[in-house]
C-alpha cells in the first residue's frame, strides 16, 4: 500500500498519525534541529507540526505532492516561525551543508541515506544557488533578508532560488520512488 492510500485512510485515525509520526519523525527533528539549532525547540516544534498535521488532515491533497512532503513543509514553517519570533535572541550562525540534513535519532538505514542525498544534492548546486537555499529553508531568512545580506537585488535572489530548487526537484525524481510509509 502506499503513502497516498494510507494517508487518505489513515489520516483520519489516531493510528494513522501514529504511523505518520513513527516514519517521518527523524528527519521532521532533523529538519527543525538544523533551522533552530537548540534540542527542546526543535522537539516543541515537531510535535506542534503534527497537532497541525492532524488539525489539517481533511486539507492534504495528494495531488500537491508526498505525504513526506507536505508534513515536512509544515515542521519548516513552523520552526521559521519559531526562529523569527525568537530571532532578536538568537545569533545568526553561518550554514554549511555538512551539518545539513536529519540527525540520527531515526533508524540510520533510512536517515543516513537521506542525509548523504541532500547534502549531495546541496554541494553539486552551484554556489549562487546554494547559499540563497541554506538560508531561506534551514536559516530562516526571508527573500528579503537574504537580499540585504548578499547585497543582491530582490529579484535576483528570488531567480536563483528557484533555478536552485528546481535543479533540486530535479535530483531528486529518482528519489521521490523512496516511499516512507512502506
Amino acid at each position: 500500500m502506499g503513502s497516498t492510500e494510507i494517508l487518505a485512510d489513515g489520516l483520519q485515525t489516531i493510528e494513522g498519525i501514529e504511523r505518520l509520526y513513527d516514519a517521518c519523525k527523524g528527519i521532521a527533528y532533523g529538519l527543525a534541529f538544523q533551522i533552530l539549532r537548540e534540542q527542546m525547540a526543535a522537539e516543541d516544534v515537531v510535535q506542534e507540526a503534527f497537532l497541525s498535521v492532524w488539525r489539517s488532515r481533511r486539507r492534504y491533497d495528494p495531488s500537491k505532492g508526498a505525504v513526506k512532503t507536505w508534513v515536512l513543509t509544515i515542521v519548516r514553517n513552523r520552526a521559521i516561525d519559531r526562529l523569527r519570533q525568537d530571532r532578536s535572541q538568537v545569533n545568526v550562525v553561518e550554514l554549511d551543508t555538512a551539518n545539513v540534513g536529519p540527525d540520527d535519532s531515526g533508524d540510520p538505514a533510512i536517515v543516513e541515506p537521506e542525509r548523504l542525498w541532500i547534502r549531495e544534492a546541496l554541494q553539486a548546486l552551484p554556489e549562487t544557488q546554494r547559499e540563497p537555499i541554506l538560508l531561506a529553508y534551514f536559516g530562516g531568512y526571508t527573500h528579503s533578508q537574504i537580499a540585504a545580506r548578499k547585497n543582491l537585488p530582490l529579484g535576483t535572489v528570488k531567480a536563483q532560488l528557484r533555478m536552485g530548487l528546481h535543479r533540486l526537484s530535479v535530483a531528486m525524481a529518482p528519489a521521490s520512488s523512496i516511499n516512507v510509509m512502506e
